[in-house]
């Protein structure tokens, strides 16, 4: 198998871990899979039938949202991907729970939150620094205030 298709399982993998939140326990037949997914996840076909069904189910949706992407969107991709690979089990774990600390939030602070993320992220490189270097030197219990702050104030501001 080339490294190519290793790469392009693998993501398809992780995408299908990404839109697995709800997946249902009935589980996909091979025949059942449309054959650009068949071709995408024929290194899985020989074991695909000793996946467990809400398994076999998280796949076949990644691999169809790996289909849906765009060029851009599959480099991005494999770039996440390729960062989650270079984490140790701990950085993984911890990002596991913040992603489910996330997900608990009622859907307003969860929107209010991804607003902050969104403006933070327009901010030119050097405000970005600065405003990281600030909340670094900022002690846990301060750093929890200020996050319950945000979460609490209209537009996050």
């Amino acid at each position: 198998m080339t490294r190519a298709r290793r790469t392009l399982t693998l993501c398809a993998a992780v995408l299908a871990l990404a839109a697995a939140a709800g997946a249902g326990a009935q589980g996909v037949a091979w025949d059942d899979l449309s054959e650009a997914q068949q071709r995408l996840l024929a290194p899985q076909a020989e074991r695909w039938d000793q996946l467990e069904p809400a398994r076999q189910a998280q796949i076949a949706r990644g691999a169809e949202r790996w289909l849906d992407m765009s060029r851009r969107d599959r480099e991005l991709a494999r770039n996440r991907f390729q960062t989650w690979q270079g984490l140790s089990d701990a950085e993984r774990a911890a990002l596991r729970e913040r992603y489910q600390e996330f997900r608990r939030l009622p859907p307003g602070q969860r929107a209010r939150l991804l607003d902050v993320y969104r403006r933070y992220r327009t901010l030119p490189p050097e405000r970005r620094m600065e405003l990281r270097e600030r909340f670094r030197e900022l002690t846990p219990d301060q750093r929890r205030i200020l996050r319950d702050e945000r979460l609490r104030r209209p537009g996050g501001r």
